[in-house]
């Protein structure tokens, strides 16, 4: 960095005191701008970084530094898509951007265009959502949408420096650093002292990485995702660990603070029950909780109970506890999703020694979650391969990874793209012999009817089975050529012979339908500075960060013709759907995006298909507890499990009271949504019930 110190012009220095002092003032003006720019001067010039999923090799982070500017290549590539980004960036010598300049592609191809400028005190930014400025008063830090995650450690480097570790955040918000633990790793040479830490502010969750006894950048680091410095790769699987755990300890807090547990029975009064065998709202009743079980359903007059808890649901509506058919689940999902009513999740893959955990500690009570169904992954071995999972290179490791599912308790089984097709015959008999169901994606070179005559018992993802009456032979659907080609959709005649054929079989094999609605809706109709759809009815509620977001696209739309071809593919998707639902076919609702809000658009999409509110919520409660032979939950009636949810008004008629739950019982269990949110930033949507006696 290059200072420039101007000094008053000396008409006639008198003394060479005078001239001494002033070149003595001088130095010491230099000596302390070094100082300054010495955080900077100690970083290398270049560093190397690799980027980690699930154990396995999948891109880079390289850094190159000339000065006070810093140079980003960051790529990786998993389940055949990933971010390739370029950042170039410019520090003052305190460590804040003053100029950022970010191009490439987001992981499911959104243009990346984003830049950030700083003018003495006039912050400027351009990114998906637009235009912004700001007037600065105090030194504020950019937070950008779709840099790499190198921010994180140039973040650190400022909030280090700062008064209580606190900054402010532009575009808004507060950024706050935390620091946790201190530890070693590596051996000899390249033994190392780190500390962790836990960076706040711009998410919903903190970030957690490593710098070492230098401050200088060393990982990031989450339960699946990790990127190290290179020559460290082998501590990997102890970092996933440690995130694990960080994220576990705050989760656990919440469930010590906020989980209402009581030993009395609790008695909701005032309430209405929706019924989904008839597809009605109660009278005003009483529902008593004992235990995790639903003990008896009474009058709404009847007489307490000795030493109750009582709860006035102040004429409000009690509904079955939902399922997302369509999860992939972890611990932030996993409240997240209860809070939203969300009880029960089918996992569709994972890391299953992370999902191990993470199961263990919802039945003991140490962390708040939904019951989780477990289908076990099973994906092919290629250049394009999903790293979760067992990953297989014959059909006979695919039939024993089978095998190894059925022992560890698993419902059943999932396929996926990189999988050989020709496989699937064996691996369904075998599925089947176990009493395990398999669905999946269709593999690349495959198309819907070769896994509906292998046996598949329901398709998952509508354009997996709609891309094969599209594609060309041979073309590869392991790269975002499964997202893209919708593109083609338009054109596509419904009431064509292959369209038909296929439909057909589905209708013969009794096979259901998981479509992930939203995700289509999310890919197909978000457009770069438009608030998404599904996120209208909450997102002011939401947290800056996020309310930024949800104005980004998913996909690259490069012109008016993509456009247009995009939301006709939506059309033609919602228009297939409803054919599937005329002929019987039975829709399953998922969401592949995390569950809780998501899965109440999924339910509200659906009335697009011609169902009702109260269809919808007998769909996404009963009809997937007998889909998956749960028996104990789905309807409110007395000796079943105690997972259900309160809002104030009737979701029969208006779905998007969903977003107002006050009160949820996970197995007898009480959260109130008001208590958390505010924990993850978000404003409530409704306030606490009464609650008398504890």
């Amino acid at each position: 960095m290059k200072f420039i110190f101007k000094t008053p012009t000396l008409q006639k220095l008198k003394s060479y005191y005078l001239l001494f002092a002033l070149l003595l003032l001088l130095t010491q003006g230099c000596k302390e701008k070094n100082e300054e720019i010495s955080s900077q001067a100690d970083l290398p010039e270049k560093e190397v970084y690799t980027v980690l999923i699930g154990g396995t090799k999948v891109g880079h982070l390289n850094v190159d530094r000339a000065g006070d500017t810093v140079a980003i290549d960051y790529d990786y590539k998993d389940n055949g898509r990933g971010p390739t980004i370029k950042e170039t960036i410019v520090l003052n010598a305190e460590g804040f951007p003053v100029q950022w300049d970010i191009a490439g592609n987001t992981t499911f191809g959104n243009s990346i265009d984003e830049h950030f400028k700083l003018d003495v005190k006039t912050a400027s930014w351009t990114d998906a959502t637009g235009d912004g400025t700001a007037t600065m008063e105090l030194p504020s830090f950019y937070v950008n949408q779709s840099g790499s995650p190198y921010s994180l450690f140039m973040t650190a480097r400022v909030l280090l420096k700062s008064k209580d570790q606190t900054v402010t955040a532009l575009p808004a918000g507060q950024l706050k650093l935390t620091q946790l633990e201190t530890l070693e790793t590596g051996a000899d040479s390249l033994k190392l002292n780190l500390k962790t830490y836990a960076l706040s502010g711009t998410d919903l969750d903190p970030t957690y990485f490593i710098l070492d006894e230098k401050d200088q950048f060393f990982a990031v680091i989450t339960s699946r995702f990790i990127i190290i410095r290179s020559g460290y790769e082998s501590e990997e699987k102890g970092l996933r660990l440690l995130a694990e755990k960080y994220s576990a300890e705050r989760y656990q807090d919440m469930q010590k603070r906020f989980a209402h547990k009581y030993e009395k029975n609790v008695r909701i009064r005032n309430v209405r029950i929706f019924d989904p065998k008839t597809l009605a709202l109660t009278d005003l009743a009483s529902v008593v909780i004992s235990g995790d079980k639903i003990l008896s359903i009474d009058a709404a007059d009847a007489a307490a109970g000795e030493n109750e808890i009582e709860i006035d649901g102040a004429g409000g509506t009690l509904v079955a506890g939902l399922y997302d058919m369509h999860g992939h689940m972890g611990e932030d999902d996993a409240l997240m999703n209860v809070l939203a009513g969300v009880t029960s999740v089918r996992d569709m893959g994972n890391n299953n020694e992370v999902m191990d955990s993470l199961i263990q500690k919802i039945k003991t009570g140490v962390l708040v979650g939904p019951n989780i169904t477990r289908l076990g992954f099973i994906e092919g071995k290629s250049p394009f391969n999903s790293n979760n999972g067992i990953l297989v290179e014959s059909e006979a490791e695919a039939l024993a990874a089978v095998q190894t599912y059925a022992d560890k308790g698993f419902y059943g089984i999932k396929l996926y793209n990189s999988m050989n097709g020709e496989w699937a015959p064996a691996i369904v008999k075998k599925a089947h012999d176990l009493k395990m169901p398999v669905t999946g994606h269709v593999p690349a070179f495959s198309n819907a009817n070769d896994m509906l005559m292998a046996g598949f018992d329901e398709m998952t993802h509508i354009n997996q089975i709609m891309l094969g009456w599209v594609l060309e032979p041979g073309e590869d659907t392991r790269t975002l050529l499964r997202l893209t080609a919708l593109q083609r959709l338009p054109d596509l005649d419904l009431n064509s012979a292959p369209v038909q054929k296929t439909l057909n079989l589905m209708v013969k094999n009794n096979v259901a339908m998981d479509p992930t609605l939203a995700i289509h809706e999310l890919l197909l109709l978000s457009r770069n500075g438009e608030t998404q759809a599904r996120t209208l009815d909450y997102i002011e509620n939401m947290p800056a960060s996020v309310q930024r977001d949800a104005k980004m696209a998913m996909a690259s739309i490069a012109n008016d013709t993509e456009d247009k071809a995009y939301r006709g593919a939506y059309d033609k998707i919602v228009e297939t759907l409803k054919m599937m639902k005329a002929r019987g076919i039975l829709i399953l609702p998922g969401t592949d995006l995390g569950g809780a809000f998501n899965l109440h658009r999924e339910l509200e999409l659906y009335q697009q298909l011609g169902y009702t509110p109260a269809e919808l919520l007998k769909l996404g409660s009963y009809d997937m507890a007998q889909y998956l032979g749960q028996n104990d939950r789905g309807a409110i009636e007395p000796g079943m499990l105690a997972d259900f949810f309160l809002i104030p008004n009737d979701p029969t008629k208006d779905l998007k009271t969903l977003k107002k739950i006050s009160m949820v019982s996970r197995g007898g269990v009480l959260y109130f949504p008001s208590e958390l949110y505010p924990e993850f930033g978000i404003k409530p949507f409704t306030e606490k019930p009464v609650v008398k006696g504890n």
